[in-house]
């Protein structure tokens, strides 16, 4: 099973699972519909399979003490035309399933696998990674000059913009600070595209992708016999990108002996491979980003000072969404596009409950929260050509305004309106009454007014732990033993002879 090659015309399945008894049986469902499955069985081995192979879809089962999973899924979301990534487990494994979702998996499949639902997933996920590949394809071909990706009509989005278009034409290096999911990425790649590089290579490469002992490997290569297993040179990011531009991402998190290599590659434009004492010289436009404070960490001597004045040269900052709400109808339109047409939804517009509950959240995942809600949204909606209040993921759904217009007087509007703020804040503090006031502004006395007014004082403040403890999945409340992998495996080819 491990050492099975892709068909150039099948569709292309990799699945990460250290039982190869489950991968041939894998084999056996989904090679009748057309689809090659090649098994490894651990995160690190996939590494080597998403830079070597054209994969469209990534079957990684998934257990919340490996860490390399992680490492897997931004190193896959690094890829020109990333791979979607299903990942499977057990029930007690959904919450991290669910925290997969914001480093870029698309879905999560609880074992034991129904055979109708692995193979919907496949499809859909295969559908998603060919039109990716068609839109690079297209984008590719426009050979645009105008900044894709960074949309806003705010302030902050304007001097972002303007920067870019400035620092585009030189050859300075640059530093994009931001919280995680700002756009940091799309920044560099905004640079690269609008510069006279445009055509040659842009290498996107993130320090937290890779465990420490790669890194150097990974970014200036290696000579044969360098090390165990170095059967043959390798170039790095660097010669890679020679011509071109390379971005580095999550550069606080680059260690200290690397980060003198890094300087000396940057000071002198040549690199060493692990091996070898002969330098090679490198023509490279140089981009970084993090979302740590380097100031902070050049005073606490954890990154070097004259590598922060190298790569600081010129610095933008990314703002984060909740500092440009303006910007979230816009943004949230052009992604409801967008997967309305990938996924072939008649979704057209959204309610404004919809709409106000996306302007109330405090998006901690910035711009791709909001993407994944939207595409979320457009998914699992109701059908109909508007994303309404029903639409939304339950952490939201609290934070919307009814779609339907008040009836009554203006002040019985109001009077309901209040009602529904308190209702929706004590529920969001679990009943606590301090923290709900702190959350509306107001004093508690106040509060406990709002509460008797609207008949809230008669409710027991048990019935909202009760009704906190019912919206949390019955998966997170699940603390079994997942049963021996056998049963796994026969559980499976009973369902496979059922389907």
């Amino acid at each position: 099973m491990g050492s099975s090659s892709f068909g150039e015309t099948s569709k292309r399945v990799l699945l990460v699972d250290p039982d190869e008894a489950f991968g041939n049986v894998l084999q056996e469902v989904l090679g009748e519909a057309g689809y090659r499955i090649r098994q490894v069985f651990a995160p690190q081995q996939a590494l080597s399979e998403i830079a070597d192979n054209d994969i469209d879809v990534i079957l990684l089962n998934i257990s919340p003490e490996e860490q390399s999973q992680r490492y897997l899924l931004r190193a896959a979301s690094e890829l020109p035309c990333a791979p979607s990534i299903i990942t499977f487990g057990w029930g007690k494994h959904a919450a991290f399933g669910l925290q997969l979702f914001r480093e870029g998996a698309i879905d999560f499949l609880e074992q034991p696998l129904d055979v109708q639902e692995l193979r919907f997933a496949i499809n859909r996920a295969c559908r998603r990674a060919a039109i990716a590949r068609e839109l690079a394809a297209a984008q590719h071909m426009l050979g645009s000059s105008r900044i894709d990706g960074l949309l806003g009509n705010s302030a902050a989005m304007d001097r972002v913009n303007s920067v870019v278009r400035k620092v585009a034409g030189v050859f300075t290096t640059v530093l994009v600070t931001g919280e995680s999911g700002t756009g940091k990425g799309l920044v560099a790649k905004a640079i690269h595209q609008l510069s006279e590089r445009a055509n040659r290579p842009f290498v996107a490469f993130s320090v937290c992708s890779f465990p420490e002992s790669l890194i150097d490997d990974e970014l200036f290569g290696h000579e044969r016999g360098a090390f165990t297993g170095a059967n043959q040179g390798r170039r790095g990011r660097f010669e890679e990108a020679n011509g071109g531009s390379i971005f580095i991402d999550e550069i606080g998190d680059l260690a200290l002996p690397l980060q003198a290599k890094l300087l000396r590659a940057l000071q002198e434009r040549t690199i060493s491979r692990l091996g070898s004492n002969v330098s090679h010289p490198i023509d490279v436009r140089v981009i970084c980003a993090t979302n740590r404070n380097l100031e902070q960490m050049v005073r606490e001597g954890t990154f070097r000072e004259d590598l922060y004045f190298r790569i600081s040269v010129v610095k933008i900052a990314m703002p984060s969404l909740r500092d440009r709400t303006e910007d979230i109808p816009l943004l949230a339109e052009y992604f409801l596009r967008g997967f309305a047409k990938l996924h072939k939804k008649q979704c057209r517009s959204m309610t404004p409950g919809f709409m106000g509950a996306l302007a109330r959240h405090s998006w901690p995942g910035n711009v791709r929260e909001l993407q994944n809600v939207i595409e979320r949204s457009v998914v699992l909606g109701n059908g109909h050509d508007r994303l309404s209040i029903d639409d939304l993921p339950s952490e939201l759904r609290g934070l919307s305004v009814s779609d339907e217009l008040p009836k009554g007087s203006f002040h019985d509007a109001v009077k309901n309106f209040k009602r529904e703020l308190v209702r929706v804040a004590l529920a969001k503090h679990d009943g606590n009454k301090l923290k709900t006031a702190k959350e509306l502004g107001i004093s508690r006395c106040y509060l406990h007014r709002l509460l008797n007014q609207s008949a809230f004082a008669d409710a027991r403040e048990d019935e909202v732990d009760s009704q906190v403890v019912a919206d949390i999945p019955e998966a997170q409340l699940t603390v079994e033993d997942p049963p021996p992998t056998v049963d796994r495996v026969r559980v499976f080819r009973s369902a496979v002879r059922i389907a």
